[in-house]
């Protein structure tokens, strides 16, 4: 065996030690819906790190001056410097440090990304997600900040928007019956 099969090798063998740590280790989640989708999900899960509350939203605050002092532009053409798309799921993909470049709205809500809460038990950092629509200019993703006031009529969230960029603005998506938002829990967020 030469230099460069023998480092070849080294690379495969550490490659398959890690694929089978992965699949003995990951974790198994709550409520699969068939023995193939949970599969998928638990790997997914464990791709993902874990991230506390505290880091995404100092990640989600970062694209609102990114640009030069000025909020990240939204586009669903490109990536940023840092290798995420610019919309708002590439923008929800960064904050919680998703494989790059991110899922798309549809995958976070549907691939084991998240699992889905009542608008009640939101928490800084859980996500209101509309996926539900075959047109990518109807699905969006928010990420959840804290209630505006007690009556939870509204709340703060990080989000990117077209023709706005990253902003930090108030909404009260879900709140709204049959506006077809849903919460979410990003799965790799710590509590």
């Amino acid at each position: 065996m030469n230099l460069i099969s023998g480092r070849r090798a080294t690379r495969l063998l550490a490659a398959a030690l890690l694929s089978a740590t992965a699949a003995l280790s990951a974790p198994a989640l709550a409520h699969p819906v068939s023995a193939a989708p949970a599969a998928h999900a638990a790997a997914v899960h464990f791709a993902a790190p874990t991230i506390h509350r505290h880091e995404e939203i100092e990640r989600a605050k970062a694209w609102l001056t990114a640009d030069h002092g000025r909020p990240v532009p939204y586009t669903q053409d490109r990536d940023w410097n840092d290798g995420y798309r610019q919309d708002c799921s590439g923008y929800a993909s960064m904050t919680l440090g998703l494989p790059k470049p991110g899922p798309n709205t549809v995958a976070l809500k549907n691939e084991g990304w998240t699992r889905p809460i009542g608008m009640s038990e939101l928490n800084q950092g859980d996500l209101i997600i509309k996926a539900d629509s075959d047109s990518s200019k109807v699905r969006h993703v928010v990420i959840f900040d804290h209630w505006v006031n007690a009556g939870r009529t509204e709340y703060w969230a990080y989000e990117q928007a077209g023709g706005v960029g990253t902003r930090y603005t108030t909404h009260d998506y879900g709140l709204r019956e049959g506006d077809g938002y849903h919460a979410a829990h990003p799965r790799n967020l710590a509590d």
